[in-house]
C-alpha cells in the first residue's frame, strides 16, 4: 500500500476539515485500497499489519466519523456484518455471493432504465436507489 501519496479517503478527510491522526491515516489508506467491502474486523487486521497500536475502538470510531462525513458508505449485506466502501462518484449495484460473502460491483443500463420506467409508471421520478442481488454460484455440470 503506497505510503507517500495521500489516498483518496485521506484527501476527502482533509477537504472536509477532519483532523488526521496517524492512525486515522492508516485506516483511511486501508479503506482506499480495499476493493472487497471489508467489515471492521477485517479493517482491524489490515490496519494492525501496518500499525499494531491501532485498536478496535479506534477503527469503530473512525469508520463512524468517515460515514457521518459522507466519505464512506456502510452496507448490510444480510450476513450480519456492517461492511464499508468509499462513496463512489459513479453509481453501481452489488451482487453478493451468499456462500462466500464476495461482493461484485456492477452497472447495468438496462436495470437503470427499467427502474426509472417502473417509478414513472407509478407517477414518480426516481431520485436514488440501492440494488443488492444475493446469489449462489451456478454449478457446472460434469461431462
Amino acid at each position: 500500500m503506497p505510503n507517500q501519496v495521500q489516498s483518496r479517503v485521506e484527501q476527502l478527510c482533509l477537504q472536509k476539515g477532519l483532523r488526521m491522526t496517524e492512525q486515522r491515516r492508516v485506516i483511511a489508506r486501508v479503506l482506499s485500497y480495499s476493493n472487497d467491502h471489508p467489515d471492521v474486523a477485517q479493517l482491524l487486521i489490515r490496519c494492525q499489519a501496518i500499525d499494531a497500536n491501532i485498536s478496535l475502538a479506534t477503527v469503530y470510531r473512525t469508520v463512524r466519523l468517515l460515514e457521518e462525513a459522507g466519505i464512506i458508505e456502510r452496507h448490510e449485506f444480510m450476513d450480519g456484518r456492517s461492511r464499508y466502501e468509499e462513496i463512489s462518484e459513479e453509481h453501481h449495484d452489488h451482487l453478493i455471493d451468499i456462500y462466500t460473502g464476495k461482493v461484485i460491483e456492477f452497472c447495468s443500463s438496462e436495470i437503470e432504465a427499467l427502474q426509472r420506467k417502473i417509478a414513472a409508471a407509478y407517477g414518480y421520478e426516481l431520485v436514488d436507489h440501492r440494488l443488492e442481488l444475493y446469489a449462489i454460484p451456478i454449478k457446472e455440470e460434469k461431462k
